[in-house]
């Protein structure tokens, strides 16, 4: 089975990865299909990106404008409308990539009602039912971990681009030490994890 510490540690592979191709590659590449298909995984379960065949290469002297490419459920709620590839794309990716990682299923619905509405009943529910059930749950430190990755990747998924971290934060965030969150994993709710930006 998949356990806890090395799912967390498979996030932190496509963050690094994600941030290496959007800050350290010059011109910078936008993947545009971050999702659970393009992940491989090597035999220490090291995460790899695949599938270049719709990135982009971001030309800072011209407009970024293209057709849709992606995987549905996986991509930026903005790129319907706007057709605009930048970086904040792969991030809302990541976010929902990640959320798939800790509940061992794609998050769907659920992310609809918690990011749409402070009002959601979803936002009420506890951490620990929407966690992959086919594991026992984290404790202690591995517990910590899951739920600051959890909070990061729900921060990946704000309606607003602009509010989104880059990836280059959550690469940082995911590889310094953890300050304990101010709530405990069996009385954590959504809605603690949930910054409504």
């Amino acid at each position: 089975m998949f356990e806890w510490t090395a799912r967390i540690n498979l996030v932190k592979s496509v963050a690094d990865a994600l941030s290496y191709m959007h800050h350290d590659c010059l011109p910078p590449i936008v993947h545009r299909d971050i999702s659970s298909k393009n992940i491989l995984l090597d035999l220490e379960l090291v995460a790899y990106i695949s599938d270049f065949g719709t990135a982009r290469i971001l030309k800072p002297d011209s407009s970024n404008w293209t057709s849709f490419a992606g995987t549905f459920g996986y991509t930026a709620p903005e790129f319907a409308y706007t057709m605009e590839v930048n970086e904040k794309c792969d991030v809302y990716s990541f976010g929902v990539s990640a959320s798939e990682v800790i509940m061992g299923k794609h998050p769907g619905d659920l992310l609809i009602s918690i990011l749409s509405s402070t009002t959601s009943t979803a936002i009420d529910t506890p951490l620990r039912d929407v966690l992959d059930q086919r594991l026992s749950p984290p404790k202690d430190q591995v517990a910590e971990k899951v739920m600051f990755v959890v909070k990061l990747a729900f921060s990946c998924l704000q309606t607003k681009p602009q509010c989104r971290p880059t990836m280059q934060q959550v690469s940082q965030e995911l590889s310094i030490p953890k300050v304990p969150l101010p709530f405990t994993f069996d009385k954590v709710a959504l809605e603690q994890l949930v910054s409504h930006a």
